[in-house]
């Protein structure tokens, strides 16, 4: 049986192309409205199958050598290498992605990682022996000790729909790499390029049953897929509301959780900040996925020194941002992922407005007939217990905050629920290194938006539990156990 049928997408469990029981629904192009292919409702039974299925292959998968993981996820590589264009097209239907992100942040970004975890690293370490007086667990003696990671087992991977390739092969290729299985569950707005990913792994050798995917718009897919008690671990990126509902369920029975939620990144940028460096790190908010990123430095906190001048520059920046087509290469800003989001998006703005924020850029729609458009918004004049200061918007917004001194300027970045990733802007680097290890994020830029992809990624507080990326996701996937013997 193929990958699509007449109707259209199947379902991928237990190494077969499965027709979904729950029907297809339309996945919709969000920047011309147009259907982009057809998307497979799976049933809670489905779920639950690819959870049994899953199950039956951990133990061959979880045994076959480290090196022979490897190279499946290196082929993986090679394949969506071989396919990049037409997977990049895709991408760009499903999300409205412009074509040099599409391309490099989405397709580019996850053929990357299923190469990064394509490296064996040693999954055991030696402990130092310790030296035991005679006593009441027995005679003197030397005890020896190994620190072994093992896999959890089976892991469903909840992904996002902002990045429908990077996101959900950050989750795949670690797990699969440490001898897990997985079963994924897509966002419903774009879980198609998710099934290309099961394509590649299948055509590069994957068994059966190490990797199903199951799609669906209905609560419980993504109920099932974490309550299934063939299910060992969930690792979620989304919102912190969702990830609280999850936390809840994974609780009950103990399953280890990886949670990568929501942010509201502050931009702490003193006096002396390079302003051209700033504008252009902050800007991205407006241009890269449309501000639908959690890592987005959308607070700005700004010292009083610069404060006029880089909201005059920002606001400068966002009028000069090509909106549109997101296959016109001119365009910089494509369209948010659907209606109702461009309705929340919006419906921010004025509360802004109404809270007492000016808007000094954008904040009305853009006149393209079609699609879900947001013109990239500067707010400012904004205090801290604003509306659009609080919560995270995931749109093309940003708002800029006025403080005085450092302390302050301090204070009001961690005045948040979240911590994901901040920002600092000095020319002074000691004092930008003092401050970013005051700030309660889990990451934070001095002087730059970029990331290590080394670097452990995941929050503080209500964004999120646990850490990935690079050899981070190696231990987020692994248990760890101890051999001990007499020396």
């Amino acid at each position: 049986m193929s990958a699509t049928g007449d109707a259209g997408q199947r379902l991928f469990v237990g190494g077969e192309w499965v027709e979904p029981d729950g029907g297809y629904y339309a996945v919709v192009d969000p920047a011309s409205e147009e259907t982009v292919g057809w998307a497979p409702e799976a049933t809670r039974d489905q779920v639950r199958d690819a959870a049994a299925a899953a199950r039956e292959a951990l133990g061959a998968w979880s045994r076959t050598a480290p090196e022979e993981r490897a190279a499946v996820l290196a082929r993986t590589a090679e394949i969506i290498g071989q396919r990049f264009l037409p997977y990049a097209e895709l991408a760009q239907a499903e999300t409205g992605a412009t074509t040099g992100t599409a391309r490099g942040m989405q397709v580019g970004v996850g053929a990357a990682r299923f190469r990064r975890y394509a490296r064996v690293e040693p999954a055991e370490w030696a402990i130092p022996p310790q030296i035991n007086e005679a006593g009441p667990m027995g005679r003197a003696g030397v005890m020896g000790a190994l620190a072994v990671r093992q896999p959890v087992g089976v892991v469903t991977c909840v992904t996002s729909y902002n990045n429908p390739w990077a996101n959900p092969a950050g989750k795949i290729a670690p797990a699969l790499a440490m001898g897990n299985t997985v079963v994924v569950k897509p966002a419903p707005q774009d879980p198609l390029s998710v099934y290309r990913m099961a394509e590649a792994l299948e055509a590069a050798g994957a068994p059966a049953g190490v990797v199903n995917v199951v799609s669906g718009r209905a609560v419980e897919v993504g109920e099932a897929a974490v309550s299934s008690p063939d299910v060992d671990m969930v690792s979620f990126t989304g919102s912190t509301a969702v990830g609280q509902r999850i936390a809840e369920v994974c609780g009950r029975d103990m399953k280890r959780q990886l949670m990568e939620l929501g942010g509201k990144g502050a931009a702490v940028v003193f006096d002396d900040a390079d302003v051209g460096s700033v504008v252009a790190g902050i800007g991205t908010t407006f241009s890269f996925y449309s501000g639908q990123i959690c890592t987005a430095p959308t607070r700005v906190l700004a010292q009083r020194g610069v404060y006029d001048r880089l909201v005059e520059q920002l606001a400068a920046y966002a009028g000069r941002l090509t909106v549109g087509d997101p296959r016109e290469p001119s365009t910089v800003v494509g369209p948010v992922i659907s209606a109702a989001h461009r309705d929340r998006v919006e419906s921010y703005v004025e509360t802004g407005r109404k809270e007492g924020a000016v808007v000094v850029a954008g904040g009305e729609r853009p006149p393209q007939e079609r699609g879900f458009y947001v013109a990239p918004t500067l707010l400012a004049d904004c205090a801290n217990d604003m509306t659009v200061a609080r919560e995270e918007i995931f749109g093309p917004v940003v708002c800029v905050i006025p403080f005085d001194e450092e302390e302050e300027g301090i204070a009001l970045a961690n005045d948040t629920d979240y911590g994901l990733i901040d920002y600092v802007w000095s020319g002074d680097i000691a004092r930008a290194f003092r401050v970013a290890r005051r700030l309660r994020a889990g990451g934070v830029g001095v002087n730059t938006v970029g990331r290590n992809m080394e670097a452990p990624f995941g929050g503080f507080k209500r964004s999120g539990v646990g850490r990935d990326v690079g050899s981070y996701a190696l231990h987020a996937y692994s248990e760890v156990q101890a051999i001990v013997w007499p020396g």
